[in-house]
């Protein structure tokens, strides 16, 4: 994909030159809400709207239905219409990123290609869940999404969801796919990521899908993160990053300290219930979450709210 006249342009044919001038890796991605107005239909306007705001707040990166985003909810009319409208609203400021995994290996591989041709920049694929796959399962199920087109792709290995971890083995054996560029850790176990990335290429990038997680992985080589607490506070999540860049461990880690509460406050309810009302209480109307989700209670936007704060004063 060549997005003229701006900083995109020059992509490298190799998957993961592409994704380090994409900066896919290279800081802050946030995983999109997706907001729906009233009658629960899509809000795109107020997706566009967001992915702006995002862009303007210190995202490097933007995923579009991921969990985060509401996924299993969405049809693949809405899913490929979202690509599109945030495609629109910010491609060639930030990467925008498709999720396009699920448990049907077929379906993956057609959304991965619809994707593809609306003019995504990469694709992220979850461990396929409820079904609980073998090692081999897994490792043939990523490499038919990798070999549907020629696009990067992260691999989202968060088994509390899924009911199945990849194993590092198994991830090192899947980053030897040339399109198989990253993977968004989600797994919680710090040493499960040590191992893992002993056995990975030296240009495979390690992105944390934890918030709290952020710092201690980069700290043991990670590149940045695909944030759910970036809707609120992404300015200064970008800030804990970039003292960790630049070597400034104690400005670093104050700023963790201050996020902490945001980052815990973010996830005491079903994600993205308290995000969602966050964002109701402090930016714009997003909107309820689809069904089988609630909005958050009372208790839990005031917390959400009380994060905030805090975070804005770091």
């Amino acid at each position: 994909m060549a997005l003229s006249g701006n900083r995109l342009d020059g992509l490298q044919a190799d998957p993961r030159e592409r994704i380090r001038n994409l900066a896919l890796t290279a800081g802050l991605t946030t995983a999109m809400i997706t907001p729906f107005a009233g009658d629960g239909s899509v809000d795109y306007g107020r997706m566009a709207r967001l992915a702006v705001h995002l862009v303007e707040n210190g995202h490097d990166g933007l995923l579009v239905t991921g969990t985060t985003g509401e996924s299993p909810t969405l049809t693949d009319a809405e899913k490929l219409a979202l690509y599109s409208t945030v495609l629109e609203a910010v491609g060639g400021r930030a990467v925008v990123i498709a999720g396009t995994g699920t448990y049907d290996t077929r379906h993956s591989v057609e959304m991965s290609k619809k994707a593809a041709e609306v003019g995504v920049d990469g694709l992220m694929a979850v461990t396929p869940y409820y079904s609980r796959p073998s090692q081999a399962g897994l490792l043939a199920h990523f490499l038919a999404i990798a070999d549907a087109t020629d696009l990067p792709v992260m691999i989202y290995n968060i088994p509390s969801r899924t009911a199945r971890l990849i194993e590092a083995e198994t991830l090192g054996e899947m980053a030897q796919h040339p399109n198989i560029a990253a993977t968004k850790d989600a797994v919680g176990d710090l040493e499960y990521t040590k191992a893992s990335m002993e056995l990975l290429p030296d240009d495979f990038m390690v992105l944390s899908g934890d918030d709290s997680a952020t710092l201690p992985m980069m700290e043991l080589g990670g590149q940045g993160v695909v944030s759910v607490a970036g809707h609120l506070a992404g300015r200064q999540i970008k800030r804990m990053i970039e003292a960790h860049r630049a070597g400034d461990a104690p400005e670093a880690w104050r700023l963790h300290d201050g996020l902490m509460p945001l980052f815990d406050a973010c996830f005491v309810e079903p994600n993205p219930m308290p995000t969602k009302a966050g964002l109701n209480a402090l930016w714009e109307p997003v909107g309820d979450p689809r069904l089988p989700l609630v909005p958050a209670s009372p208790e839990t936007r005031d917390m959400v709210v009380a994060a905030v704060g805090r975070a804005q004063r770091l």
